[in-house]
């Protein structure tokens, strides 16, 4: 009998290239889900090399959390952890290798939540107009921050736009987001006219290349280059050190500061759950209880 050990190299291969062919995960996603299993299939050469698949009981999965905790891990690392082993073992019963997930019988650790950073309506301000749009580079950047602002764009569905998913006279564009699901979003009108700006002046892209945002010698801007130039644009502009997710944040607790509709929020964001939407109100609510503790006098 192949011990759970020794055949989880094999078995994790077949997993991630399920996740990338059928439930369309991107390829950042199937690695680190690689990472967290290679380090269970440590544990388990560590701990229990001689079980097999359907040895492994809720007290081994209990022990991997706590060899990540000797390990250094954070209990929100833990937990992402378990998450990753969790659905492993469920897509073994799936093919047939596995007759019960021991995993779904334990919980993660408690992990407090914190509340997602974002900037104050006069930050994002300084941080777009602080752009020199006059400058090549300068109008796509002020581009990127309009739409990651006004729209909520995760990072990557930013870099992938592509030309046909613009409709500036709509003012809307077409985005595919996490599990390649499409979904379409409002830009606004300072975030068009900021793309029809850089488009109109952005210069030829090399070859037949039809993605938006392009480098300085037309090539398609990376994540990371992307990620660059808007922490550096939001750090002169904040004084903190905050990224392009920053700015999704920003985006859905202005909108629900301003009372739009918890669903509809949901619905752009592109999120699959309304529970992970409502992170945001808790912005709201914990900006109301300063507002009363700094100005109610029985506060």
């Amino acid at each position: 009998m192949v011990s759970a050990a020794e055949g989880l190299q094999s078995a994790a291969s077949g997993f991630l290239d399920f996740l990338g062919r059928e439930r369309h995960l991107s390829p950042h996603t199937c690695r680190a889900y690689g990472t967290d299993l290679s380090q269970f299939e440590t544990y388990l050469k560590d701990r229990v090399p001689r079980k097999g698949w359907n040895d492994l009981t809720r007290n081994d999965i209990r022990a991997f959390l706590g060899y990540l905790n000797q390990e250094g891990f954070s209990r929100g690392s833990i937990g992402r952890k378990l998450a990753a082993v969790r659905t492993f073992l469920s897509h073994l019963c799936r093919v047939g290798d596995l007759d019960q997930n021991p995993a779904l019988q334990v919980s993660p650790p408690k992990v407090e939540k914190r509340l997602p950073s974002h900037l104050s309506l006069e930050e994002a301000r300084a941080a777009i107009e602080s752009v020199d749009p006059t400058d090549a580079l300068g109008a796509r950047d002020q581009a990127m921050l309009e739409l990651l602002y006004g729209s909520g764009l995760r990072l990557r569905e930013l870099v992938g736009l592509t030309l046909d998913r613009v409709d500036l006279d709509a003012g809307v564009v077409k985005v595919v987001g996490k599990g390649n699901k499409e979904r379409i979003v409002p830009i606004g009108r300072q975030a068009a006219a900021a793309l029809g700006r850089y488009l109109s002046d952005r210069g030829p892209a090399r070859g037949d290349e039809t993605h938006v945002f392009l480098t300085r010698t037309g090539r398609p801007l990376s994540a990371s280059g992307a990620q660059d130039r808007v922490v550096r644009h939001l750090s002169r502009a904040t004084g903190r050190k905050l990224g392009p997710h920053a700015l999704r944040h920003t985006f859905a607790t202005h909108l629900l500061d301003a009372g739009a509709d918890l669903n509809a929020v949901k619905e752009m964001l592109g999120h699959a759950s309304l529970s992970t939407t409502q992170v945001y109100t808790h912005v709201s609510v914990e900006r109301l209880k300063r507002a009363y503790r700094q100005a109610h006098p029985r506060a």
